[in-house]
């Protein structure tokens, strides 16, 4: 898993409340167990028309948008089925941090475990950051998981509440299996003491 530590980047505005995991990839793209090749269909049936063309309305269609790694969203984001795809689109698509009010419990715990780092602050500062994020590409956001901080194109400064030991994953990129694998010396002297249980 990639660390998080500094992120300067474009936001993207999505003022949408309850955006469901199905939204956010649609179901009869779940037939991958690869993390990759998602991106393209992030958010398919908002970006797409049925002919396949781009919706030039759509947030991430926008030119200013197209290479956002960041997403101001409304309440209760990734709502809806637990699928982990949905972070691996956002991920694939370029999304490293979601900021909303408020997150699916399932889907907040699954882009954690995926590298992303999901923020929670209360809606008068998402106002603030979805009128930055509105300014389009000249008017980046400064994201410090460290010093728990996103700076605006203002100078403005919203601290940020993150829980300790995930903070401490995403900082140094590790995801479970990373994180099992740290105690690989006490698992192999764990096994090697299995030799003479009678069982063996």
């Amino acid at each position: 898993m990639e660390k998080f530590t500094k992120l300067d980047a474009v936001a993207a505005p999505l003022n949408m409340i309850n955006v469901d995991t199905d939204m956010i990839i649609p179901k009869q793209f779940l037939k991958t167990i690869k993390r990759s090749g998602l991106g393209k269909n992030l958010f398919d049936e908002m970006r797409y028309g049925d002919d396949g063309s781009e919706i030039e309305d759509f947030v991430l269609n926008q030119p200013a948008y197209r290479n956002a790694q960041i997403l101001v969203a409304g309440a209760n984001f990734g709502c809806g089925s637990s699928r982990e795809h949905a972070p691996w689109a956002l991920l694939d698509f370029g999304i490293k941090c979601v900021i909303a009010p408020s997150f699916a419990d399932i889907f907040y715990n699954n882009c954690f475990k995926n590298g992303i780092l999901p923020i929670v602050l209360p809606q008068e500062d998402i106002d603030k950051l979805m009128d930055d994020a509105a300014r389009g590409a000249n008017a980046g956001l400064s994201i410090d998981l460290e010093a728990q901080e996103i700076r605006g194109p203002d100078g403005g400064v919203i601290s940020f509440d993150v829980d300790a030991f995930r903070k401490t994953c995403l900082l140094e990129g590790l995801d479970d299996i990373a994180l099992t694998l740290k105690q690989s010396d006490e698992i192999s002297a764990y096994e090697a003491g299995l030799d003479d249980q009678p069982w063996r």
